[in-house]
């Protein structure tokens, strides 16, 4: 080995003067932008909080049970078919036969019931079975379930404790009790976010908690009581995302270039969607939940619930890409640090051309799933194509659909572009004292590199890209110092 590689390599140079004085002024230049953007932001919400007031609001609750009847659940034990008819065919709720032979009237309609043994205690009692539940999805034995309980109510319509007329149900379903899945999914869900991500994992886990209080406590009321819609998305949105990003990624210049290409991206879907809900004619009336809430109030603009809806479905997405393409950068640049701005800028959006376009098809499915059953309604019309995709049956998720993802492609470069020069204003491009890059190496392996983008600029580094003579490997520690500075 020449003389001048006799001396020691530490992987990671301190930094200097000149590195520590750029880095303090790309900081503050984001401080600068972001730091007044969300005082401001906060200002808004305060001054367009929901005061909580709902006099005037007459909305019947159909889950408000009636005096004398009760909702009550319990178990399956079992399931039977049987004549509607009255006194034709049936089973008390002990189970035993009332069918008298030959007494079946051959034309009448056939039921299902379930007989329930209620949580609360007692015999089986039977549930009749809603028709349109028993022949799309069925009841089984073991299914939880929620029913009406009638028989107070009936016992006081006819007088003390007589019984209910004949053939007039007692007891009726209601829903299935879905909360033991739930509940497990939901902690399945958890414990793998955070066994693969650790705590980074559960800071955005609760992060989303917090999105949820913004979105109940302040967006919701807020359309309710009729406050500007747009400004009521922008705001939410916003402080939703400044939330989430920096208590699940950290206060640092890689999380406040993600925000800043967000900040963007979600402005541009606000203005498409602004414009869309009018030039469009996105009234939302073809619903029966939009039905209910005209006739509740006349403060409530159901387009204006459909634009607040349009910017808030492409939160998670826009999100998603910042913050990958932030991370691209930074990656890129801590294995080859010597590389050029524009170069560099050329390589992440590689990786962002990817990215567009697998989360455009993630998008698109996502909608499309959830409108299935509209979709299917549509194609049994056999109605052109055309004017099926341009119906108020499918018109908002064809707009969410396009909305979102002009937004969410725009955010690429614009995060892109903003990531490069933040990391090349404060990222550490120290050498050792033979000139070379301690980042730049070609025998970088997949067990030194994190993720897609990191492979991407391995393989470069590899080819002999943005490399100056022998230089010795990056360590994982190296990388990390950086990442953190």
């Amino acid at each position: 080995m020449g003389a001048g590689h006799s001396h020691g390599h530490t992987g990671h140079a301190e930094p200097t003067a000149q590195a520590v004085a750029a880095r303090r002024k790309a900081n503050r230049i984001l401080a600068a932008v972001l730091v007044p953007l969300t005082l401001l932001t906060l200002a808004a919400m305060a001054s367009l909080w929901p005061s909580g007031n709902k006099d005037g609001l007459t909305l019947a609750n159909p889950y408000a049970a009636a005096p004398g009847v009760t909702f009550d659940t319990g178990r399956i034990q079992r399931v039977v078919t049987e004549s509607c008819t009255p006194g034709t065919a049936g089973e008390n709720a002990a189970g035993e036969n009332n069918t008298t032979p030959g007494t079946s009237d051959s034309g009448a309609s056939q039921c299902t019931f379930a007989f329930t043994e209620p949580d609360k205690g007692g015999n089986p009692v039977k549930v009749v079975i809603n028709p349109d539940v028993a022949r799309s999805h069925g009841v089984e034995v073991g299914d939880n379930i929620r029913y009406l309980n009638l028989t107070n109510a009936q016992a006081a319509a006819t007088g003390a404790d007589a019984p209910a007329a004949q053939g007039s149900p007692s007891y009726i379903f209601v829903d299935f009790v879905r909360t033991m899945p739930i509940v497990l999914l939901a902690i399945l869900y958890a414990v793998v976010v955070v066994a693969v991500a650790r705590w980074r994992g559960l800071r955005a886990l609760i992060g989303l908690v917090g999105a949820y209080f913004v979105l109940v406590s302040f967006m919701l009321p807020g359309l309710v009581e009729g406050k500007p819609p747009l400004l009521l998305a922008l705001v939410g949105s916003t402080v939703i995302m400044i939330g989430v990003l920096y208590f699940a990624h950290g206060f640092s210049a890689r999380t406040s270039t993600a925000l800043l290409g967000t900040i963007f991206g979600l402005g541009i879907t606000a203005l498409l969607a602004a414009w869309a809900t009018g030039a469009a004619n996105l009234a939302g009336v073809g619903s029966h939940d939009a039905a209910t809430l005209v006739n509740i109030s006349d403060k409530i603009s159901i387009s204006g619930i459909v634009l607040c809806g349009l910017i808030i479905s492409g939160l998670g997405v826009l999100n998603d890409v910042t913050i990958t393409q932030s991370s691209a950068v930074w990656e890129l640049y801590e294995l080859a640090p010597n590389t050029s701005a524009r170069k560099l800028f050329s390589s992440a959006m590689r990786i962002g051309r990817d990215h567009i376009a697998s989360t455009v098809y993630t998008i698109a499915f996502a909608y499309a799933g959830a409108a299935l059953p509209i979709l299917i309604i549509v194609m049994l019309y056999d109605r052109p194509l055309g004017e099926a995709l341009t119906s108020a049956e499918l018109s908002e998720e064809v707009i969410r659909t396009l909305v979102g993802s002009i937004g969410l492609v725009l955010a690429i470069p614009v995060t892109t572009l903003i990531a490069v020069l933040v990391v090349k204003a404060t990222g550490i491009r120290s050498t050792d004292g033979a000139g070379h890059a301690p980042a730049a190496t070609a025998a970088i392996t997949a067990d030194d590199v994190d993720d897609t983008a990191s492979l991407a600029a391995a393989a470069a580094v590899a080819s002999g890209e943005n490399t100056e003579g022998d230089a010795p490997p990056a360590t994982r520690r190296g990388r990390r110092a950086a990442e953190r500075d």
